[in-house]
């Protein structure tokens, strides 16, 4: 991703408004959002090509971050969760610090776990669960050492 590339923020008016304030505050505003800890993400749009940029709460696993593709229980993926399916390189701010990551999916051995994990962060994932027949994603988002010129 390069820097100087347009970011657009989610088009959903509230998580936009929480974005921006995320990102003026460097985190100090948004991090914890109602009491969750939430990071920015940004992917690359998968037709558009754009960087689009959302707030999602997180959970921490072994240096990773990991993350919920609940789209509130919608029986359609995240936009965010297929742009990474297409393009695994993201960019994600967590408070003030921002890094380069790989996304992948949680794998069947870890998956179980991470998901109870971030049910306890937040427990409306088990409504949203009950809500849809699509396997709700969960992934791993895992940081990326800067490249050396």
């Amino acid at each position: 991703m390069h820097e100087q590339d347009e970011v657009l923020d989610s088009p959903t008016g509230w998580v936009a408004t929480h974005v921006r304030r995320y990102v003026a505050s460097e985190g100090s505003k948004g991090h914890i959002w109602y009491g969750k800890p939430t990071l920015l993400l940004t992917t690359r749009g998968r037709s558009s090509g754009a960087l689009r940029r959302t707030g999602l709460i997180y959970g921490e696993d072994q240096g990773n971050y990991v993350v919920v593709g609940s789209n509130g229980g919608s029986d359609h993926h995240p936009h965010w969760y297929l742009n990474l399916l297409a393009e695994p390189r993201v960019r994600v701010q967590v408070a003030a610090d921002t890094f380069e990551a790989v996304a992948r999916e949680a794998e069947e051995g870890e998956r179980d776990r991470l998901w109870e994990a971030m049910t306890v962060i937040f427990p409306q994932y088990k409504s949203y669960r009950k809500k849809t027949d699509r396997k709700i994603p969960v992934v791993v988002l895992e940081p990326q050492e800067p490249a050396q010129d």
